[in-house]
């Protein structure tokens, strides 16, 4: 069993085929489909089931892709363990980000930084709902993620704190309110971000026993602050998120009673990284503690 085998055998579940996976990889797909045959008859089980154009994980392929990532991701930590004497001149870095919070107002400025100080480490990026990010450290995908704090099953590091606004439209009834209850903001259509801090806004609602009247779900910021300038709906966002804009269509009232929220970074455990992410970590604190 070799490293290489383990992550051809990782990106192909990632992708869901071998063509992907081989351009991916800059080789030929008759070298993956040789390396994951090797690897099965290696294990003496099957790890995917072949179907015409995809592949999908078996039950055991399933339990042993943790494996082989958290593997990779060891040895990933050595490497650069061993880039690290050298100035660190080497290495990857795999980010995950959520919503405009980090992915916008956080991430630019932390990434600029640390390609100066770093310009060796080859950074990957993911974007995803708060949820995927969660999903994808507890995967070993990712090396370090932006998350809503807190959270118990990561080693954690806070970096901003804002607060949840209700948005409402220009003309609505509540724009004259100071701050408006999340009772009130049930009366209305509601359109849910999937992205950006989605839980933290249906954990809202489920702890107040309150259900909004869900309307729209929209995947995008964007697409949300659109609903609201048209009239359609009311939401709930974190402050944080909302673009730069003048004149916005849309008016911001905070909550009564207020709702604080912290965004931080999370690895799944600080003593098993590696020194790029620990680099990244302490620039990252030290740029947003100014």
């Amino acid at each position: 069993m070799t490293l290489t085998q383990l992550e051809i055998f990782s990106l192909v579940a990632e992708l869901r085929g071998f063509t992907l996976a081989a351009h991916r990889l800059g080789v030929s797909q008759s070298a993956v489909s040789h390396a994951l045959k090797s690897l099965e008859q290696e294990l003496g089980v099957e790890l995917l089931r072949r179907h015409q154009s995809q592949v999908e994980l078996s039950d055991i392929g399933e339990q042993l892709l943790l494996r082989a990532r958290a593997m990779l991701g060891l040895a990933n930590t050595l490497r650069q363990e061993a880039a690290d004497a050298r100035g660190m001149k080497r290495g990857t870095l795999r980010i995950g980000s959520f919503g405009p919070t980090s992915s916008i107002k956080l991430l630019p400025k932390i990434l600029q930084r640390f390609r100066e100080v770093h310009p060796g480490i080859e950074v990957h990026m993911d974007e995803g709902p708060d949820r995927q990010v969660i999903q994808w450290l507890e995967e070993r995908r990712i090396d370090i993620g932006f998350v809503v704090l807190p959270e118990e099953r990561f080693d954690t590091f806070a970096l901003i704190e804002d607060q949840m606004v209700a948005l409402l439209p220009l003309n609505h009834r509540l724009v004259v309110r100071s701050d408006v209850s999340l009772k009130e903001l049930c009366d209305d259509p509601f359109v849910l971000t999937e992205a950006g801090s989605s839980e933290l806004v249906s954990r809202l609602f489920n702890a107040a026993r309150l259900q909004p009247n869900i309307r729209y779900r929209c995947s995008q910021l964007i697409s949300t602050l659109d609903a609201v300038s048209r009239g359609d709906a009311i939401t709930l966002v974190a402050e944080g998120s909302l673009p730069d804009m003048e004149n916005p269509r849309y008016v911001s009232k905070p909550l009564s009673p207020a709702v604080r929220r912290q965004v931080g970074l999370a690895v799944l455990d600080q003593r098993q990284s590696s020194p790029a992410t620990l680099a990244f970590i302490e620039l990252a604190t030290q740029m947003n503690q100014r």
